[in-house]
């Protein structure tokens, strides 16, 4: 009787563990290549990929990563979805992670890099390459620290004693935006520190130097797995590049400068027309991202709406006026932020300040951008080669108005700024130079400029 519960027990747990092996999968690695510079292109990579990788259940993310860096501001959205990313990432090096690339690779639970490849120098540059002042390198420091910070550190006992060291020294990563940093037998002060493969393993930042993504998938302890690559979408290409905030600030300058010369202008024509078709390209990616929300869409509408009537309908500037252009950049700025409806509890400082500062500057630049043009348009401008040169003055008689400087009349409609008055029981076409002029008020003659009379209030 013994013999047979033993041999039907070994029966049983043979057939449970062919039955556990054959329920076995293999592995699903999941790559998404960073072989460019660091913008929010490569941010919709990575996380357009972490969520295809979620939703394969990926056993393990690795970024093949190539680039000199890049935007700090995408470089943080892209080391805190790595940082708090539920399947663990590892970062291949393959041959170059300078600047926000070592702020990323950093993030990273695994480091790995192909022989003579580098990471560092990881110092906030402007477009020529110079250092930005203290207070950028400030707020790097502090989060390359951070970074490296969030991996903890290792318990180490020798004997009874118990000791503590970080998996990855905070001050060897601020040593590599800090030239200030000293860490003796490493880096002296005035150099900013930028690891080698071999360098990189002794001090902690790499775990292996391996030659392709199979050895990379190897270390980490995989050995019958699948590899599945993100391969992005035209869509992809679009959308980052509409969020990059180049082009955002030129959509604003568009916008604005849209709205301007419509107003300038009778009717309805391009002007609107391009400032329309900005506001779609500025609010789409960043509605279809989260990052816009419908509030914020509406409240510039409503800034819109508001200097409409300032200009059309209410005499002067004032309340209207003054309430559209802060609708107008406060949608725009809120646009920017990652809030969810009116909670802001989750955007920094920073974020908030990066968003205030495109927005700001693109109104300054949009503002001088009018006024040149105000000037240059024209047959002595821009539009000169369109601009008709030939002499009709042998053709078509032009009345001789210069007479009018200094005469008063009436305004036969609403200047705003164009419109009709009446001088000496003739009607001539006027342009007011006072601003919002009602109809039957008393004008008086400023100025004669190609048959068009300038005119402004008598008050």
């Amino acid at each position: 009787m013994l013999k047979i519960v033993k041999i039907f027990t070994f029966t049983i747990l043979f057939l449970l563990n062919n039955l556990l092996l054959s329920a076995e999968k293999e592995a699903t690695i999941y790559v998404i290549d960073i072989k460019k510079e660091i913008d929010h292109t490569t941010w919709l990579y990575l996380k357009n990929g972490l969520t295809e990788a979620d939703s394969l259940r990926a056993d393990a993310v690795i970024i093949h990563m190539n680039t000199y860096g890049g935007l700090v501001e995408a470089a943080d959205s892209m080391r805190t979805a790595i940082l708090y990313n539920p399947i663990p990432v590892s970062v291949f090096i393959d041959n170059n992670a300078a600047s926000a690339g070592a702020l990323i690779s950093i993030a990273a639970r695994n480091i790995f890099m192909r022989k003579g490849a580098n990471i560092g120098a990881a110092t906030v540059v402007n477009q020529t390459g110079a250092a930005m002042p203290d207070k950028y390198q400030s707020y790097m420091r502090s989060m390359i620290r951070s970074t490296a910070e969030a991996h903890g550190k290792d318990t180490i006992i020798q004997g009874n004693d118990t000791t503590f060291r970080w998996k990855r020294d905070p001050a060897i990563a601020e040593a590599m935006v800090d030239e200030r940093v000293v860490i003796p037998n490493l880096i002296d002060t005035g150099k900013v520190l930028t690891f080698t493969a071999e360098e990189a393993v002794r001090w902690g930042y790499c775990d292996g130097i391996v030659e392709s993504i199979d050895e990379v998938v190897q270390q980490l302890g995989y050995t019958d797995y699948e590899i599945r690559q993100y391969t992005p979408s035209w869509f992809d290409h679009l959308k980052g590049f509409l969020l990059s905030p180049i082009l955002q600030s030129l959509l604003i300058i568009i916008i604005i400068g849209g709205i301007y010369f419509e107003m300038q202008t009778p009717g309805i024509g391009f002007p609107s027309a391009a400032a329309i078709i900005a506001a779609i390209l500025y609010f789409a990616p960043l509605y279809i991202d989260g990052l816009a929300q419908n509030w914020e869409i509406l409240l510039f509408i409503i800034g819109v709406i508001l200097i409409f009537v300032e200009i059309f309908v209410i005499p002067g500037f004032g309340v209207a006026g003054i309430s559209g252009i802060i609708c107008i950049i406060t949608g725009l700025t809120t646009a920017l932020l990652n809030n969810t409806d009116f909670n802001f509890e989750g955007v920094t400082n920073a974020e908030v300040g990066n968003a205030t500062l495109t927005v700001l500057i693109s109104l300054v630049l949009s503002i001088f951008l009018i006024i040149w043009l105000s000037n240059k348009i024209g047959s002595r401008g821009i539009l000169n080669k369109m601009a008709l040169h030939t002499d009709l003055e042998d053709a078509i008689s032009v009345p001789d108005i210069s007479g009018l400087i200094g005469k008063t009349g009436t305004s036969a409609t609403v200047l705003r700024p164009s419109g009709k008055v009446v001088i000496e029981k003739e009607i001539y076409d006027a342009v007011s130079e006072s601003g919002f002029i009602e109809k039957d008020k008393e004008v008086k003659v400023s100025r004669v400029e190609n048959a068009q009379v300038y005119v402004y209030e008598i008050r």
